[in-house]
């Protein structure tokens, strides 16, 4: 079974600044991600937008972990544990550019 932090994408949640802000309610670092947060996505990032408990675990998510990732609205509605077990796997392009920019991912995703 798959660690309950990786999120569906592949990603470890357990090394994202958001949920360590969130675990450790590390004000600091809300504040810096939500200024890093803002200037890469061009968007009006807020420290208290910084609070997630991870992807697939019950409780706190971002805005856009949420409400906006195409990828965590497929594989729910989809009904998997993570891409790594959906059968589009290997072809999906949205899945793909989170690999090819974090190879970690795709590790956890044959985890």
């Amino acid at each position: 079974m798959m660690r309950k932090m990786i999120a569906f994408c592949g990603l470890d949640c357990e090394k994202c600044s958001a949920y360590i802000a969130t675990i450790n309610d590390d004000q600091a670092l809300r504040e810096k991600t939500a200024k890093e947060w803002a200037e890469l996505n061009h968007a009006p990032i807020m420290p208290e937008h910084i609070n997630c408990e991870g992807c697939r675990a019950e409780g706190a998510k971002t805005f856009y972990c949420e409400s906006l990732c195409e990828i965590r609205r497929c594989a729910l509605k989809n009904a998997v544990e993570t891409c790594g077990s959906c059968a589009d796997f290997e072809k999906c392009p949205t899945v793909g550019a989170i690999i090819s920019n974090v190879p970690e991912a795709l590790e956890n995703l044959k985890g």
